[in-house]
């Protein structure tokens, strides 16, 4: 184990690192107009180079880079991870046409796949017990303050710059990364021993298949095909897994109790979350005529409330342990929602104060909720149980998405809006009763042992 005095750099690292994944993917909307401008292409075509493309291989390739990490040490694939965001980064900003920055950006976001399991599986190998509460929750406080201030950072360097630079920006930090994460570790980080069966390849492609698939499906009206392609996957990848000598995903993981409860109210959360960031806009656009920027406005409340109950969870959850800390933010969740739902969207302003309540529930949930999840699995599979349950956070993300799909239309009418609104909020609140249902299996308080011996 690493010794306490290194755990400060380590934590930094990593969060560090891992943050420009959800950076990059919020802060290059700001720049998509001077883009556009710039490379002479229709709006539509360049979100799909930009952002859909960026997300969708982030989506698919993290339980692969979890396992890679596995395999080959979780230090090594991390300096990958920062070495692979950093060529990217530059290649953007010297050779900036449409080719060289598309492929960059796929880069950048096959980069954070890799670094974010690795990030997660160094807190959970390297530090004892006792910290890993206050490592994963800065570590979440991180993540969310950078997606959260990803659009103002980058107006900043547009206006002062161009849009270049926002490529530019990530090089210093992942120096800076790189720099701590050496002064963290000591002493050479072997690879986890065990059977050297060849990399599952097929496993890799038939997940990134299938949830490729599912992400386009919940993108896309009238996709319904590609929900059906990627759920028809899905059993195909979970057959093939009960086969392959050295899996991708090994769901003997799911018998653990500990990570198959964390990792479900990971999925269920983040329904609600990633539902109600894309619902809310949408909704006060059809009532009240307005952009969507004046909705995030009343948004950047959650995800603020979200940041500072994140950091303070994970020093709680040290001392008190996973489950009441969960259960009390499940349920601050599940009412913030139902605050929303109990009467009809009036005003932009309406939602604050329900959504400062949905905000603390799921920052005071997150952070116990992985320490505790990943705690309980063996620290040889550490890689695949992170990049598993950044799976399931996707999985979970792009299930809300497919509901708002569903549940909403383009219909203006003010008795239509407000029905549907009132539809959506049903969905996310049953998703967050589940999540706290999920919750009281955790552990109680503290285990005995800074480790686990559990075997699966």
């Amino acid at each position: 184990d690493t010794n306490r005095p290194g755990a400060g750099r380590l934590i930094a690292a990593v969060a560090l690192s891992a943050a420009l994944s959800p950076l990059n993917s919020t802060m290059i909307a700001v720049a998509l107009g001077d883009m556009q401008t710039a490379f002479s292409i229709d709006s539509s075509k360049l979100r799909q180079y930009l952002v859909t493309s960026y997300l969708l291989t982030g989506i698919v390739l993290q339980s692969a880079g979890g396992k890679a990490g596995d395999r080959i040490g979780h230090h090594r694939t991390l300096a990958l991870g920062q070495m692979l965001f950093a060529a990217a980064a530059l290649a953007a900003f010297a050779l900036p046409s449409l080719s060289i920055v598309t492929l960059a950006r796929i880069t950048m976001a096959a980069a954070g796949a890799i670094i974010i399991p690795s990030a997660m599986a160094l807190l959970r190998s390297e530090l004892p017990f006792e910290l890993r509460g206050r490592a994963f929750g800065a570590f979440g406080a991180t993540m969310g303050l950078s997606a959260a201030i990803g659009p103002r950072l980058g107006a900043l360097l547009l206006t002062h710059f161009s849009w270049r630079a926002m490529f530019l920006a990530n090089v210093p930090v992942l120096i800076i990364s790189a720099l701590l994460a050496q002064g963290a570790h000591r002493r050479p980080a072997p690879a986890a021993q065990g059977p050297r069966a060849r990399f599952d390849w097929l496993g890799s492609i038939l997940l990134g298949g299938s949830l490729a698939l599912l992400a386009l499906g919940s993108e896309r009206a009238g996709s319904r095909w590609f929900l059906l392609a990627g759920l028809l996957g899905l059993p195909l990848f979970a057959l093939w897994e009960r086969r392959a000598p050295d899996p991708v995903v090994e769901f003997g993981l799911f018998k653990l109790p500990t990570f198959a409860f964390g990792s479900l109210i990971i999925a269920f959360q983040n329904l609600a979350m990633y539902s109600l960031l894309f619902e809310l806009p949408q909704v006060a656009g059809r009532l009240f005529g307005v952009e969507p920027k004046a909705a995030g406005r009343v948004l950047f409340a959650m995800m603020g409330a979200m940041v500072v109950a994140s950091a303070i969870s994970g020093r709680l959850s040290d001392k008190l342990g996973a489950r009441w800390l969960a259960v009390a933010g499940c349920t601050s969740a599940l009412l913030g929602v139902l605050l929303l739902r109990a009467a009809p969207l009036l005003s932009l302003e309406q939602p604050f104060i329900p959504l400062v309540f949905v905000g603390l529930g799921l920052g005071m949930t997150a952070a116990p909720a992985q320490a505790a999840s990943l705690s309980a699995v063996p620290k040889a599979k550490a890689g695949m149980a992170a990049g598993l349950t950044s799976t399931m956070r996707y999985i979970g993300g792009m299930a809300g998405l497919a509901i708002l799909g569903i549940v909403l239309s383009d219909n203006h009418s003010y008795e239509t809006v407000q029905r549907e609104h009132a539809t959506a909020l049903t969905t996310f609140a049953v998703a967050l009763a589940v999540a706290l249902g999920c919750s009281f299996g955790l552990p109680r308080g503290l285990p005995r042992r800074a480790d686990t011996t559990t075997r699966v």
